[in-house]
């Protein structure tokens, strides 16, 4: 046997008997999720709500869409990794050292390199 308070006990006794108050304002996204072949968000349907007569919050729409496991997947971001390569942009300049670095004076030839590194 559980040991809890007796008025938690009548407490959720009383909660499960109760039904649901946002029932018909369920069915009601369902349908209107349904009848727009499922390319309605919770914004979207929000507007439907309100053009219907019903005033509804965009957060309690979009708490009630997650509860009953509805999204809009066809106007969804997708995801993809950063490449900031654009191609061959502007000239390239000549090879004119030929990988020949040493030289009988310092400061003869000076070079440079750019390293990307992604963190």
């Amino acid at each position: 046997m559980t040991k809890f308070p007796k008025s938690t006990y009548y407490y959720w006794g009383k909660k499960m008997a109760q039904d649901n108050p946002d029932q018909e304002l369920e069915d009601l996204i369902l349908t209107i999720f349904k009848e727009n072949d499922e390319n309605y968000g919770y914004r979207r349907i929000t507007d439907e709500l309100h053009h219907r007569g019903h005033q509804v919050n965009h957060k309690k729409v979009y708490r009630l869409m997650k509860k009953l496991g509805i999204s809009c997947i066809k106007f969804s971001h997708k995801t993809r990794k950063y490449r900031s390569y654009k191609g061959k942009i502007g000239t390239i300049a000549k090879n004119r050292i030929n990988r020949r670095f040493h030289t009988p004076y310092p400061y003869q030839k000076l070079t440079t390199d750019v390293t990307e590194f992604k963190t």
